[in-house]
């Protein structure tokens, strides 16, 4: 159950993956605020092509967003030795730790009690694994579990991304990820 303040911090990791979790917590009650926060993007322009979706799914929605300024040394950092691991192994593990604490940190500068991630919003990523992730970063917040890609969320976040003509990428954002790309993630986006 939502309480009195309902703000709720959601860390976007692109513009496709927010549109509908915006709209979820927004009928669940909630007041989600977006927070753009993406040092594992491999470059400065692919970061402003992903920021720019994302403003366009947040006027569309009327809700604020707040920028994380880029610095993919931070990124790098945590990646470290992980550079050879598979795609959804260690280094993305690590990459996701890296964001949600930056948006729990962000969430409690605010005054935001509570929490998410539209990355769940992915047929890629995995639910419980994130889950896992954000609860071991939450500290005294409260991490809000949804799986947006239940009730064919992915299906409704990309026919809105369709609908406001957005930059759809085809890889997850770092440079190690763009080796490893199968069929399937190429074709549907990620």
């Amino acid at each position: 159950m939502v309480q009195k303040n309902n703000k709720i911090l959601i860390h976007a990791c692109c513009g496709i993956c927010s549109g509908y979790p915006i709209s979820l917590l927004k009928e669940m009650g909630y007041e989600p605020v977006v927070y753009f926060c993406n040092p594992n993007l491999d470059t400065k322009e692919e970061f402003e092509r992903r920021l720019e979706a994302q403003k366009i799914v947040c006027m569309y929605h009327w809700v604020d967003l707040i920028i994380e300024e880029y610095r993919h040394e931070d990124f790098l950092r945590v990646a470290n030795g992980l550079e050879n691991e598979p795609e959804r192994g260690r280094r993305c593990d690590e990459c996701i730790k890296l964001r949600l604490k930056q948006a729990a940190q962000k969430a409690k500068e605010l005054g935001i009690g509570y929490f998410t991630t539209s990355l769940v919003i992915s047929p890629h990523k995995n639910f419980s694994k994130i889950t896992e992730i954000a609860k071991s970063v939450a500290g005294d917040l409260e991490y809000i579990a949804i799986d947006f890609k239940k009730k064919d969320g992915f299906l409704k976040t990309n026919t809105l991304s369709k609908k406001l003509g957005i930059y759809r990428q085809n890889y997850c954002g770092c440079e190690f990820s763009k080796g490893h790309l199968d069929k399937e993630e190429i074709k549907d986006g990620v």
